[in-house]
């Protein structure tokens, strides 16, 4: 029997399907459904409640919602909310909407489906029977159905109302649900009903098996792992024992790139790793191994760029200087070009902090296009940092080399080999000792880190080492790497670094720009003159933020345009001058003697003093002397005393005269070889009572017989000659290949005088 309802108020479900006969409560919300239900209570208080396609929709339409749902009579509504009713409801009837008309709310003209009751064949009582008994299973091993629940549900005479409250009972998704109520036949509906309870007894069995065994293997200490034992059981149910399958399978994809010696390893490993049981600490070790073996990039090379021309602009356009780098780099680039089996240098540049030796290396990378990565060595005391730990020890590591290998994700990367100079050595080893096979090109193409067990290829790494001081590095260390020499810059080079790097670097870097801060070149070397006292350029860099952070301030504060930076203004940013270079003496002056020395910011000037006076020939060193230093001064008494009759000087002044040598600066600890012929020319010059030229400046070592021998860091010692304005500089005849090698505006404006021997040295010295 069906009968038409016209203009009936229509109420759309989430996720949720309403049978005929069945009792539920649920909230509403949405503004229509409101609406929907106000209306309904007015006329009737019936309703059709019918489910939606896609529970996401929050405006339904016609086609969101499906064709045949329930009428429903609304008992009970309760307002929890502002916006928000509970309502409960009784299904009466299924319903086919025929019209749907949504203004204000929806409502619609639908066709009321009556299920007609006639007599049952044995084949529909049977299937009743079968339905019965299923869902009696179903609520015995459901906790969520009571007896008495079920024996209501099962107790009702009406075979049509009970099959529609057992599905109404049982947790679906709404498809399913939905299928039921729209299937209009009945032996098919009970076939259908059969069909999922059968199903989910099945499910729930399956569901309390899981548990239950689960249970068993749990005791009371072991109670934070149960979900895992719960995945553990599921993946047994599913052939997939241990759950290690999906791993084992990746692993499998990942070693096909591999080199055969590669895959026999993991291979093994992988089969130990299926015989080794999720809880044990092995089945952890055998994972991380094979997966830190897996991130080498075996057989992965990157394209190297060997157009000279174009390496060399890269080097050129981002560090100022530092010729004898770029030039090995490209001679490097020149032979990989003739043959690209050529083996790669191992470069060390060594020079004071702050010249750019680390960021040379990006650069290298840059110009050769390898992928680079930096390693530390600063501190390093612990030989397993570089050979790697035996997989013996709980918590082992590769070493620093497979790790750096594995982060550049190539094999042929530059690796820079930060501050090699400062690794130390202790009980458990010596690292400088472990990186003598790294370092070695013809031993590193089969490195073996302990971590690993398998040979590295590490002869296509291009390897850049940077120490400030050669003298704590070992000598086999030292004979593997090609030795750069990386020295300070002078004012000029800093100025040029100034102007092309760091200062639009820290413009960009505080959002300021040329127009607003007008930065001339005099005014940036009176910067560095003034303000900074290094080798490098990583002070003039702070400096240079300094007066961007005080300008950015003042021109907000001011609101001003642009800002001229002169030293007056420098002076206001950053206080009084931090550095004033000692000029030359006015004026020659006896037992005085301007020397020249090496620092590790550079280059500096030392004004010798020693006084001669009535005593009992002692010699009184000093201004914080070294121990080289102050042999430096009793090899130049010896000469002195060994000289007497030509120097003109008293044979007995040892004996009746004391000698006091004294360096300015007493705080700052002074030492080296280098100022030899320079306290020999102070003490003579005392003694003689000659004054010496102020205008003249002289390094060099002596030995007791005169002879004046080589000193290092003469680059640095003339800058700081030119720098006092010294015009005259003595210089041992043996340096002179070092100052041919200097660049022509370092020498320029000087005289050097190269000497052999003491005696030379005097010819120049006195006014």
């Amino acid at each position: 029997m069906k009968k038409e309802i016209k203009d009936i108020p229509v109420l759309p479900l989430r996720g949720v399907t309403i049978f005929p006969e069945m009792v539920m409560h649920f909230d509403v919300g949405r503004e229509k459904s409101l609406k929907a239900i106000e209306e309904a209570m007015k006329q009737n208080e019936m309703i059709l409640a019918v489910s939606q396609r896609d529970a996401d929709v929050d405006e339904p339409k016609r086609e969101d919602l499906y064709e045949i749902g329930t009428l429903v009579e609304i008992k009970q509504t309760v307002k929890v909310g502002e916006d928000q009713l509970k309502v409960l409801v009784k299904g009466t009837a299924r319903a086919k909407i025929l019209t749907l008309q949504d203004e204000t709310y929806m409502s619609a003209d639908v066709e009321v489906i009556k299920d007609k009751l006639i007599e049952a064949d044995k084949e529909e009582q049977a299937l009743i029977r079968t339905i019965a008994e299923l869902f009696e299973k179903y609520a015995s091993i459901n906790p969520r159905i009571t007896d008495e629940v079920l024996y209501g549900i099962l107790g009702l005479k009406n075979s049509i109302e009970m099959m529609d409250i057992i599905i109404g009972h049982i947790v679906l998704e709404v498809e399913k649900k939905q299928a039921i109520l729209e299937c209009l036949d009945i032996k098919k509906r009970m076939f259908k009903i059969i069909t999922i309870l059968e199903a989910e007894i099945e499910i729930l069995t399956l569901q309390k098996e899981i548990f239950n065994k689960v249970k068993q293997n749990i005791d009371q200490s072991q109670k934070e792992y149960f979900l895992r034992e719960q995945v553990k059981i599921i993946q047994e149910q599913l052939g997939d024992k241990d759950g290690i399958q999906g791993d084992i399978d990746k692993y499998n994809e990942q070693l096909k790139n591999t080199p055969e010696f590669v895959k026999e390893k993991i291979e093994k490993e992988i089969r130990r790793l299926k015989n080794t049981p999720a809880s044990s600490p092995d089945n952890g070790n055998i994972r991380t191994y094979i997966e830190t073996v897996l991130d080498i990039p075996w057989n992965h090379y990157t394209k190297e760029n060997i157009q000279l021309k174009k390496a060399a602009e890269i080097l050129d356009k981002e560090h100022y200087g530092l010729e004898k780098v770029k030039e090995r780099v490209l001679e490097y680039l020149a032979v990989r070009s003739l043959s690209e089996e050529s083996p790669a240098p191992i470069l060390c540049l060594v020079g004071p902090p702050g010249v750019g030796k680390t960021s040379i290396a990006k650069s290298i990378a840059h110009a050769t296009g390898r992928n680079d990565v930096r390693i530390s060595l600063g501190g390093v005391r612990d030989e397993a940092e570089i050979r790697g730990h035996r997989r013996t020890y709980v918590g082992a590591i590769p070493g620093r080399f497979v790790y750096g290998i594995s982060e550049a994700k190539s094999m042929n990367p530059l690796i820079l080999l930060d501050e090699i100079d400062k690794m130390a050595s202790d009980f458990k080893g010596d690292p400088a000792a472990a990186l003598l096979e790294i370092l070695d090109s013809k031993q590193n193409n089969s490195f073996k880190d302990h971590y690993l067990e398998l040979p590295l290829d590490l002869s296509k790494v291009l390897f850049v080492a940077t120490a400030n001081s050669l003298s704590t590095v070992p000598k086999p260390l030292l004979d593997r790497m090609e030795i750069i020499e990386v020295g300070s810059y002078t004012s000029l080079e800093k100025l040029e670094i100034a102007m092309k790097y760091l200062l639009p670097n820290q413009l960009k870097a505080h959002h300021l720009d040329k127009k607003q801060i007008k930065f001339s070149r005099t005014n940036i070397l009176y910067l560095i003159e003034h303000y900074t006292k290094e080798a490098g350029v990583r002070g003039l860099e702070r400096m240079l933020a300094k007066v961007c952070r005080k300008a950015a301030r003042e021109i907000v504060e001011q609101d001003i345009a642009s800002i001229q930076i002169t030293p007056k203004k420098l002076g206001e940013y950053l206080g009084s001058s931090s550095f004033d270079y000692e000029l030359k003496n006015k004026e020659p002056e006896v037992g005085i003697v301007r020397g020249l020395a090496w620092t590790s910011v550079g280059g500096d000037t030392l004004s010798i003093e020693v006084n001669c006076m009535p005593g009992k020939g002692q010699l009184e060193l000093t201004g914080q002397m070294g121990n080289v230093m102050k042999e430096s001064a009793k090899a130049a008494m010896s000469y002195i005393r060994s000289k007497v009759n030509e120097l003109g000087i008293a044979e007995d002044f040892y004996v009746k005269n004391d000698l006091h040598i004294h360096i300015p600066e007493g705080a700052v600890p002074k030492d080296g070889p280098s100022a030899g012929i320079t306290m020999a020319t102070a003490m003579i010059s005392a003694l003689t009572n000659k004054p010496v030229k102020a205008d003249l400046a002289m390094t060099g070592e002596i030995t007791i017989r005169g002879r004046v021998v080589p000193i290092g860091g003469l680059k640095e010692k003339l800058l700081a000659a030119k720098r006092a304005k010294i015009k005259h500089v003595i210089v041992p005849d043996q340096n002179k290949k070092n100052v041919e090698e200097l660049e022509n505006h370092i020498v320029e404006g000087l005289k050097i005088s190269f000497v052999h021997t003491m005696d030379e040295v005097l010819q120049y010295v006195f006014a």
